[in-house]
């Protein structure tokens, strides 16, 4: 019986754990706005109500103690990850592939700060309403400091934003 439990809950969600009555932005670029403002903001269709939600869960449980660029720089790396033909081409779908995000592992984790969360939502909208992806260098992974994956060694640092390190995936750096 708690066999079939623990693999339920580590199984991978196909939806978030909260839903709001937010709707997301629609996706629209002016065509007059400079390419040098668009940097990997290639995407050009809108969201759906679940990848918001997905996406402001993730900014919640990944960033929350960041300021507001900290947590735009996580939603750009889930949406390179969307753009990069690498990943799944959902914000849901990179966000529950597993063992790629950390708040995922083990099951579901409660949203215990209202105000955290609606902030984080904010955030999600905006990034997925096409803010300028200008943060992160076009990174498709980060960590902490406080852990030092084995993968990080094989990809580009980009840059360190608060307390998250970001890496760009899809150039590897020469080793010695």
């Amino acid at each position: 019986m708690f066999g079939a439990l623990q693999a339920a809950a580590n199984a991978p969600r196909p939806t978030p754990l909260l839903f709001t009555d937010a709707e997301p932005a629609p996706l629209e670029i002016a065509p007059d706005t400079p390419v040098e403002t668009l940097h990997l903001a290639s995407t050009r269709r809108g969201f759906s109500r679940d990848d918001l939600n997905c996406m402001a869960e993730a900014l919640y449980h990944e960033a929350r103690g960041e300021g507001r660029q900290g947590q735009l720089a996580v939603a750009e790396v889930i949406l390179n990850r969307v753009d990069s033909g690498t990943f799944p081409s959902t914000v849901c779908g990179v966000i529950n592939q597993p063992s790629q995000f950390s708040y995922t592992i083990g099951g579901a984790k409660p949203i215990r700060n209202k105000a955290a969360y609606l902030r984080a939502q904010d955030i999600a909208s905006e990034a997925l309403a096409g803010a300028p992806r200008q943060l992160t260098g076009g990174a498709t992974y980060f960590h902490t400091p406080a852990v030092s994956p084995a993968w990080s060694h094989r990809f580009q640092r980009t840059v360190q934003i608060g307390r998250h390190i970001f890496y760009r995936g899809n150039q590897r750096v020469a080793s010695n």
